[in-house]
């Protein structure tokens, strides 16, 4: 398979990107999209030019590492994945694909396809820690949880911190990355001890590293590789307004 990459290249945070094209021939539909990138970085340090940086690590739709812009979507054209777990056998012979890096005031670019995401480590610090203790595992029913809300917890806790929502969201919101970290500890007894000082210090905090607000276009869920629901940011609103008025 032949195809053409239109990749983003910038030196860093402050040089000023530009779009530059490579050919790729017999690329092999058994390659994921990081794989293909390899291939490309292969070729181009065999002629003497700068591979293409990009971030990965487990490859494995787990760590959330490999955040792509592909061909106007985060991670591409399939849903429910990750960069590192999209298949090369989703696009044809001949195809032209963009690839940029998350655009976002709180994501500066590095280099290249790389960005700095370390504003999601900011959020995830001031949110504290949970004060119950915990000691060794305890038995099963010491602490009862209705069935419903650790399931939604769960579903919740499977968020990997991409920021594909906010490279999605026309306002670069962390709504629903913030949404899947507050119901997750707030649906579980053990996190309502801290759950008024934790959403007031984590909406702070995505305010001040200058993430926008939500305006409900279901963009972030449309895009998040793990299906995050947009009903966990209802419920951040719902934390967020009780932590205010009692």
């Amino acid at each position: 398979m032949n195809i053409t990459l239109k990749i983003w290249r910038q030196k860093n945070e402050h040089a000023k990107g530009k779009f530059v094209t490579y050919k790729l021939d017999d690329v092999s539909k058994e390659m994921t999209f990081l794989e293909m990138l390899d291939y490309l970085n292969e070729k181009l340090i065999k002629e003497g030019d700068d591979p293409v940086a990009f971030d990965s690590d487990c490859r494995e739709g787990i760590c959330g590492m490999c955040g792509l812009y592909i061909n106007g979507r985060p991670n591409g054209p399939k849903k429910g994945v990750t960069a590192c777990q999209l298949s090369m056998s989703v696009f044809k012979d001949g195809d032209t694909i963009t690839v940029e890096p998350w655009r976002a005031k709180a994501f500066p670019v590095i280099k290249d396809l790389i960005v700095n995401r370390n504003a999601f480590d900011k959020i995830i610090q001031v949110g504290g820690y949970i004060s119950v203790t915990t000691g060794s595992a305890p038995e099963a029913n010491s602490i009862p949880v209705k069935k419903e809300n650790a399931e939604r917890a769960f579903d919740a806790g499977i968020c990997i911190g991409c920021g594909a929502c906010v490279a999605a969201c026309k306002n670069a919101s962390a709504m629903l990355f913030i949404g899947a970290k507050v119901s997750q500890l707030a649906l579980l007894p053990q996190g309502r001890v801290e759950a008024k000082e934790r959403v007031k210090a984590m909406v702070a905090k995505m305010d001040e590293l200058g993430f926008g607000n939500c305006t409900n276009t279901g963009a972030c869920e449309a895009e998040c590789p793990k299906e995050i629901k947009l009903t966990n940011i209802a419920r951040l609103n719902r934390e967020f307004y009780k932590a205010h008025l009692c």
